[in-house]
């Protein structure tokens, strides 16, 4: 399979050698710039999740004022509504969305876990119910290559098997199994050298079966590798154990990705752990629901602390919201249903795990990555 179209396979290549420059390193934490179709990414990097072509709340000037370099969206979410060709006709999801920035593309894979109760697994695929309207549709690694490929996106990730935790061996063992074989026909089906493809470790908590999936997935010479089925039902630590391992075991010269992880805590420890990326719905949704994000911690503004409390939502945050408005007018908003509340604060969320990894990317630069690290990790008691 992996033959075909051999000009265009030999210019994903090529270009895969220069995808990702690591700049600096102090301990295990690392500053690298990520080189991709629509700009260059300054890693450790956060990702806003844009699940439909949208980070909720905001739009991409606002997304660029809170200094977010690449927003992540969904094949799944994409692929019910509005459609490939909707988005094929628009001239690719960057014009959909207007956002010119670099997009990833989750695969469908954390639907698999997800939405356990809408879909079938089997070893070619797998057949999803859509929650929208019960329609049947069938994934497979190559028509999602396709589909990701054909919207333009600047990284694709493989469709793989993500599973709840605690999970038995034997489920676990499937898992790793089906992920590695779908990321070998994710390989034979990749076409584009525009998109980069990513493939995913899976293992659960079992140090073996990661060890195992990842040295199957660095055969296969990916541009980037990502560690999936983590925060899906297992204790921080236990996280923090199983992504510092995986990373341990990627190569150094390819960007790391970490799915689903967004608190401040959990960003300082990726990073420390040599983690490059992250992506989570978690600073939206705190934005939505009034949970404020701060550096010495998370706080509710539905609290009646909140009512007449005219400090900035983080003193220590020099965004817009924080310049502008206070807590006591945020609490207002929340409490009179005005949906200036959730964007306001979604917008101060997303500026501040910008900024945090903005000052990441200097302090390892600068080789003081270890008084950066303990300072924040001291300071913050919510996240």
């Amino acid at each position: 399979m992996r033959a075909t179209c051999s000009g265009n396979m030999a210019d994903a290549a090529s270009s895969r050698t220069s995808l990702f420059v690591l700049n600096a390193a102090d301990g295990g934490a690392r500053q690298g710039t990520l080189r991709l179709a629509h700009g260059n990414v300054e890693t450790p990097c956060f990702m806003p999740v844009g699940t439909a072509a949208t980070v909720k709340g905001l739009t991409p000037h606002e997304l660029r004022e809170a200094h977010a370099q690449m927003v992540l969206a969904n094949t799944y979410h994409l692929w019910l509504r509005p459609g490939r060709d909707v988005i094929e006709r628009a001239g690719g999801l960057h014009r959909f969305m207007a956002w010119n920035g670099p997009i990833l593309t989750d695969s469908g894979g954390f639907q698999v876990f997800s939405l356990e109760g809408r879909r079938t697994l089997d070893r070619d695929g797998v057949t999803f119910r859509s929650h929208l309207d019960g329609s049947e549709h069938r994934f497979t690694p190559e028509n999602v290559v396709a589909f990701e490929e054909a919207i333009g996106v600047d990284v694709a990730m493989v469709l793989d098997v993500c599973v709840k935790l605690p999970a038995t061996r034997d489920d676990l063992e499937a898992s790793v199994r089906l992920t590695t074989d779908w990321a070998r026909r994710s390989v034979g089906a990749h076409r584009s050298a525009s998109t980069a493809l990513f493939g995913i470790v899976q293992g659960g908590l079992d140090l073996a079966l990661r060890e195992r999936s990842a040295q199957e997935l660095v055969e296969l010479d990916f541009p980037g590798y990502a560690i999936g089925g983590l925060s899906v039902g297992e204790t921080r630590a236990e996280m923090y154990a199983t992504a510092r391992a995986c990373a341990d075991l990627l190569p150094r010269d390819k960007p790391r990705y970490l799915m689903g992880v967004g608190t401040i805590h959990d960003l300082v420890e990726a990073v420390d752990a040599g983690i490059d990326m992250f992506d989570c719905v978690y600073p939206t949704r705190c934005g939505r629901n009034g949970r404020a994000m701060a550096r010495t911690g998370h706080f509710n503004l539905f609290n009646a602390a909140y009512v007449a409390d005219f400090a900035p939502v983080d003193p220590q945050c020099d965004c817009t919201v924080c310049r502008t408005f206070s807590r006591a007018y945020l609490a207002h908003l929340f409490r009179s249903k005005e949906m200036l509340g959730p964007r306001l604060l979604s917008y101060h969320n997303v500026y501040l795990l910008n900024d945090l990894l903005r000052e990441a990317r200097d302090a390892i630069a600068a080789a003081r990555w270890t008084d950066f690290r303990n300072r924040v990790l001291t300071a913050v008691t919510g996240g």
